[in-house]
């Protein structure tokens, strides 16, 4: 059975870091993007951050990049998300994904992904 299980959220203040980890299993990995999502209370979920099958390639939506930092240990199956200079608005559920090749844009059009670890910034 694959699992994808992310640990390491909480509470902070802004200003902050977090370091978010996601343990994949139940297959290996090798030729999957991994990434994360985000869903803030009310809204749709939001691509976060992804890395290639290879980890040759990183990439960010706008409001992340220079704070947060995505990376990966292929031999643990395993995918991080550091996140720095935290903001309020960056409280949500969050969720690490795989999918064959390339992270997908849209969370459910991944082949897979994990339950999710609350991130709460306070101001």
């Amino acid at each position: 059975q694959v699992q994808l299980v992310e640990s390491g959220g909480g509470l902070v203040q802004a200003g902050g870091s977090l370091r978010l980890s996601c343990a994949a299993s139940g297959r290996t990995f090798f030729s999957y993007g991994m990434g994360w999502f985000r869903q803030a209370p009310g809204k749709e979920h939001e691509f976060v951050a992804g890395t290639s099958w290879d980890g040759g390639n990183t990439y960010y939506t706008d409001s992340v990049k220079g704070r947060f930092t995505i990376s990966r240990d292929k031999a643990k199956n395993a995918v991080y998300l550091q996140m720095n200079s935290l903001k309020p608005e960056d409280t949500a559920v969050y969720y690490c994904a795989a999918n064959r090749w390339t992270v997908a844009g849209t969370l459910q059009h991944n082949e897979y992904w994990g339950q999710g670890t609350q991130v709460t910034v306070s101001s």
